[in-house]
């Protein structure tokens, strides 16, 4: 067997390095941040405040609150004026057998008032509706809001995760241009075969496409936290599980998942919207009544009839009793109570759905920990492997390839070491919008909250006006 000898002088120096770079490139997205780095909350922020799923679910909430002053007008008086003016030509067949004609101008103005005062709780039961609507699209928001949050989460941390997958493949080429240099340099010398040579080239090249396809990654990573964030990433700073914030237990999650999730409280304002609904269908089966009161001016510009003008007033109470419908009514009530059947099926199954995001999320967290463990073990081990072998080149013991072959185990152990560690803070997350936590203020995030009740106090009793709170 030909004696190996790793190097010595400034070639070895270089190799050993290149060598400690690659075992630091690991930790570069999560060693302290210089001054001036974005961090995990600023990104939160951003994206919380110009999410165009986000802003457009706030639109549609504002459009749901419209529903209560819809079904309040019930209550209001409806007022209508009417103005009707013409041009009437009349030819008149005298006794006398002669004719007479006139063009008259009649015109005539007038003034409805109607006011329901019994439509068999119609009324009152759509307004219950429309509050309760108001009160599942607030969870839906609030719903869309986790997922927005997660989303600027999960873009960060794959951002941060590439960066250093690229550092990671960028040490692991250097260290394999050195190796490379060390073999070549040793073939001149006749210390090594040309298979040594042939072998570094081989894991060089790995390297290089290896870290084509990181930096690829990284790209797509940066456009994926453009679209979530809505800017290009700067330098990002470390970013932390929120471990602190999360359930004691497995069944303390099970327990919040069901309760505060926001899925699961949307889906029961829909049971109660459905339960609700079946009574404004019912209303159709009551009696109508209604007290209507307006006042007229009519005028004749033809001098010759009896008379020249006509003043009216009146006020006029109407029951209407509906006696059959064709079967409308009864269907609808009918569809209403399926509706309603239909809607606590998909509360149930919501929950169970709920549940099995809270005990996933849970595992993928304490899993998550285990495997960030490990990872770190297995780079601590891979890196006094590579030492080791190193060593053992020198004494003759080991080969070109055998260095190349811990090598590559290391870089190996650190991708995997990356991915857990970003697996785990995104986890931590996860485990947070499960129980339906992952919000502004359980973050403590500096901006101001969006509170969907401002805008539904300020139109729940807006009697007129066409522009909104907002001024369009």
């Amino acid at each position: 067997m030909v004696r190996q000898v790793w190097g010595s002088g400034r070639a070895g120096e270089r190799a050993r390095r290149s060598s400690a770079y690659l075992a630091c490139a690991v930790l570069a997205g999560f060693c302290p941040a210089a001054a001036q780095a974005e961090t995990l909350a600023d990104a939160l922020v951003k994206a919380y405040q110009t999410s165009p799923q986000l802003n457009a679910e706030r639109a549609r909430q504002r459009a749901t609150d419209e529903n209560v002053p819809q079904a309040l007008a019930g209550y209001r008086p409806q007022i209508a004026a009417n103005l009707g003016v013409g041009l009437q030509a009349v030819r008149d067949l005298l006794p006398d057998n002669s004719i007479q004609t006139a063009t008259q101008k009649p015109w005539t103005i007038g003034l409805t008032v109607t006011q329901t005062l019994f439509n068999g709780f119609k009324t009152a039961n759509s307004v219950r509706v429309a509050e309760l609507q108001v009160q599942s699209g607030r969870e839906a928001l609030r719903n869309v809001g986790q997922g927005v949050l997660l989303d600027a989460v999960t873009a960060y941390t794959n951002v941060l995760a590439n960066q250093s997958l690229v550092d990671a493949q960028r040490a692991n080429v250097a260290s394999l241009r050195e190796t490379l240099g060390v073999a070549q340099r040793r073939l001149a010398a006749g210390d090594v075969t040309p298979t040594d040579t042939s072998q570094a080239e081989a894991r060089l090249s790995r390297g290089l496409s290896d870290l084509n396809a990181a930096e690829v990654a990284l790209a797509v990573s940066q456009a994926t936290y453009a679209q979530v964030i809505g800017m290009q990433p700067s330098r990002l700073a470390p970013a932390q599980p929120v471990d602190r914030l999360l359930p004691p237990g497995r069944e303390a999650a099970i327990g919040l998942a069901i309760r505060a999730n926001p899925a699961v409280l949307a889906a029961g304002f829909d049971v109660d919207v459905a339960t609700k609904s079946i009574n404004v269908a019912e209303s159709s089966l009551y009696p109508t009544v209604t007290l209507q009161g307006s006042v007229s001016r009519s005028r004749q510009s033809d001098t010759t009839l009896g008379t020249n003008g006509t003043d009216v007033a009146s006020v006029i109470g109407q029951a209407t009793v509906p006696i059959y419908d064709g079967g409308t009514a009864a269907s609808q009530t009918r569809q209403a109570k399926e509706v309603a059947a239909q809607s606590r099926l998909v509360l149930e199954q919501v929950r169970n759905q709920a549940k099995t995001a809270a005990i996933a999320a849970w595992v993928a967290h304490e899993g998550a920990k285990i495997a960030v463990s490990a990872a770190e073990s297995e780079v601590r081990a891979a890196s006094l492997a590579l030492d080791g072998v190193r060593k053992e080149v020198q004494g003759g013991q080991r080969t070109t390839v055998d260095v190349l072959n811990a090598q590559q185990d290391l870089v190996a152990a650190k991708a995997r070491l990356i991915g857990a560690q970003r697996d785990r803070v995104v986890a931590s997350y996860s485990l947070l919008g499960a129980v339906g936590s992952l919000d502004v203020k359980t973050l403590g995030l500096s901006t101001p909250d969006y509170l969907p009740e401002v805008h539904y106090h300020q139109v729940r009793d807006a009697w007129h006006g066409l522009r909104t709170p907002s001024g369009q």
